[in-house]
């Protein structure tokens, strides 16, 4: 995770005239924040059934939680995307279904919005953010930029994982787009004015001689204030998104803004992942549409979830408000249509639906191919170095419920790294603990030759590495927590492993294996009482013991709402991810050998029966 300061200045700068007022950018209104620009539509046709009556349709489509996919390819496995439900990926393959209904629609009769999350997630991403930054002098294009003004975007939300690199690459990434980034709760700390603009107007021409102002509002993830404290920590804040729409709505629609779209990076549930360390909630979208009159369709984002078409009635006016949300990656692309009738000298939605469309069905389109293939050559390249060697295969296939070496291998250089940071000092005597998830179920270390991309599977988030005190307590206590992850199974009848984890959708990342201590998880018993045995050196774990505890910066800031170790002291923190870690120390190493790390330090039970002798 890059902790690059913020250049105050610029900032400041840029943010000075936030929500102030709003600028016209080539046919369009932009709320005035953050350089954004846009660019309007021209003249279009619409579906005229004469006076009275006069009617006009048009499309928004959306997408979400892009994650740096321009092509249908996976850096980690080096070879076209698949997946069991046999979905594709990428904004080549969003391009061909983009054109298609811009070809039957009328372009000028279609917008182009996303919700967040574009900017980080592949190989190819984060190589244009750190490897090849776009911040260097005389830098690259961002290839997300560059394939998104190709395609033709209006507008996209901020999502969280936009602030990863640090503020300066997401500025100059800005910077690069022919369209506005859009977020009208992420505020500058200072001033609580919007650091990027709120808000997008859009003229669609009709032929009445009266435009359709389509207000697009971009919402993005409170949770960014937990997740990269390191880069907006004192310099952005982010309130809930209810409290945000509820601002600017009433403004749009007094602006003259005949339809109001929110593009929203927060799902639809109504649940935080973030317990209470923050008073907003997380997956918030559909509170926005209950609880906000006014908006007519909502574009969500950030759960990685596919919405085709969702109705939530307005508690104010009785108004249904359709939400779509196009799963993740570009596997998907949301059409909300509408169908707009005059009335009383304005627009009025007389229908709105939506529905995805699957990128499955199509082709890649060839320009962004063409467009972008140096850089995917350069990235592809550069995940294929061969960086050390490997005694044995190593897989996470079955890492949910056993305690298997590859997970070990992340402890193993988690508490080389943190131990050797603070030999010598005043934490350097105590013991040192180590929390990995499975990220993945297909990442590998294959025998022979390592790659990048092998290493760089294990750990496909930017996070970073810091040390916390634990208590044998609170360590007792992170272990009940995490082992919530697998579903209650009774002893003495089968264990179907394809139903023993995931319980309450718990996602593999917010499930923890912890190294340094042996314990057991006994699945007969309750949440809150299934971890037995828990020992330090082979001695039962005193609950006031002291422990250093090796954790990525996601937990410890509050991700999963893991208890104790957001309020824990930090002894250590380093800059560099945890995969350019894991990469350095098999380099350092050279030769990967299970038989010096793997150990089996916890194991799943029933009544003191492991699970899988």
């Amino acid at each position: 995770m890059s902790l690059n300061p913020l250049d105050r200045r610029t900032f400041l700068g840029r943010s000075a005239a936030a929500g102030a007022g709003v600028a016209m950018a080539g046919g369009a209104v932009v709320g005035a924040a953050g350089g954004a620009r846009a660019h309007g539509h021209g003249h279009g046709s619409g579906l005229g059934h004469g006076r009275p009556g006069k009617r006009y349709s048009f499309t928004v489509m959306g997408t979400t939680d892009l994650h740096g996919n321009v092509f249908n390819w996976d850096y980690f496995t080096d070879r076209e995307y698949d997946d069991a439900a046999r979905n594709d990926i990428g904004l080549a393959k969003i391009s061909t279904l983009v054109d298609r209904v811009r070809r039957e629609k009328g372009r000028r009769n279609t917008l182009l919005i996303d919700a967040g999350d574009t900017i980080q997630g592949t190989q190819l991403s984060y190589y244009y953010a750190k490897v090849d930054p776009i911040t260097a002098r005389r830098g690259p294009v961002h290839p997300m930029a560059k394939a998104m003004n190709a395609i033709g975007y209006d507008a996209a939300a901020l999502g969280n994982h936009e602030f990863n690199y640090g503020i300066p690459v997401l500025r100059k990434f800005e910077e690069q787009c022919d369209f506005p980034l859009l977020g009208a709760n992420a505020l500058d700390a200072r001033t609580l004015r919007p650091a990027f603009a709120p808000y997008v107007i859009k003229r669609l021409r009709t032929p009445f001689g009266r435009d359709v102002r389509v207000a697009v509002l971009g919402l993005t993830n409170p949770g960014i204030a937990i997740w990269d404290k390191a880069n907006v920590g004192g310099k952005m804040v982010f309130p809930g998104l209810e409290e945000q729409a509820a601002k600017w709505v009433p403004k749009l629609r007094s602006m003259g803004a005949d339809v109001v779209i929110v593009s929203a990076h927060s799902g639809s549930s109504g649940t935080s992942s973030y317990g209470d360390q923050l008073p907003y909630v997380e997956n918030a979208a559909g509170l926005v549409a209950e609880q906000v009159p006014g908006i007519d369709a909502i574009l969500v984002g950030h759960a990685h979830v596919e919405i085709a078409e969702h109705f939530v009635v307005n508690r104010a006016t009785g108004k249904r408000v359709v939400l779509s949300e196009p799963a993740k990656w570009g596997q998907r692309l949301t059409l909300f249509d509408f169908d707009l009738v005059w009335e009383k000298g304005r627009w009025v939605v007389e229908r709105a639906g939506s529905q995805v469309l699957n990128s499955n069905t199509v082709a890649e389109d060839r320009k962004v191919v063409s467009l972008l293939r140096s850089e995917h050559r350069k990235v592809v390249a550069y995940v294929n170095q061969v960086i050390g060697t490997s005694v044995a295969a190593m897989s996470t296939a079955a890492a949910p419920w056993r305690d298997e070496p590859i997970i070990d291998l992340i402890n193993q250089v988690q508490t080389e790294t943190v131990a050797a940071a603070l030999a010598g000092g005043e934490y350097g005597a105590l013991p040192v603990l180590s929390q990995a998830s499975c990220f993945s179920r297909t990442a590998g270390i294959p025998a022979g030759d390592v790659t990048i991309r092998d290493a760089a599977g294990l750990y496909p988030f930017e996070n970073t590495l810091e040390a916390r005190l634990l208590t044998g307590a609170q360590l007792k206590d992170y272990l009940e927590y995490s082992a919530r992850y697998y579903v209650r199974t009774p002893a003495g009848g089968p264990v179907d492993t394809a139903k023993l984890t995931n319980a309450e959708g718990i996602p593999d990342y917010n499930y923890d294996a912890v190294s340094g201590v042996t314990y057991d998880i006994d699945i007969a018993q309750p949440v809150g009482s299934r971890i037995v045995e828990l020992s330090f050196g082979g001695k039962a774990v005193d609950p006031a013991a002291r422990f250093v505890f090796a954790v990525n910066n996601y937990r410890a800031s509050g991700g999963g709402d893991f208890p104790h170790v957001p309020g824990a002291k930090q002894v250590w923190a380093d800059s560099d991810e945890i995969r350019n870690t894991i990469i350095s120390w098999v380099r350092a190493k050279g030769s990967v050998d299970p038989a010096v790390f793997a150990s089996v330090g916890w194991r799943l039970t029933r009544e003191g029966t492991p699970v899988f002798p």
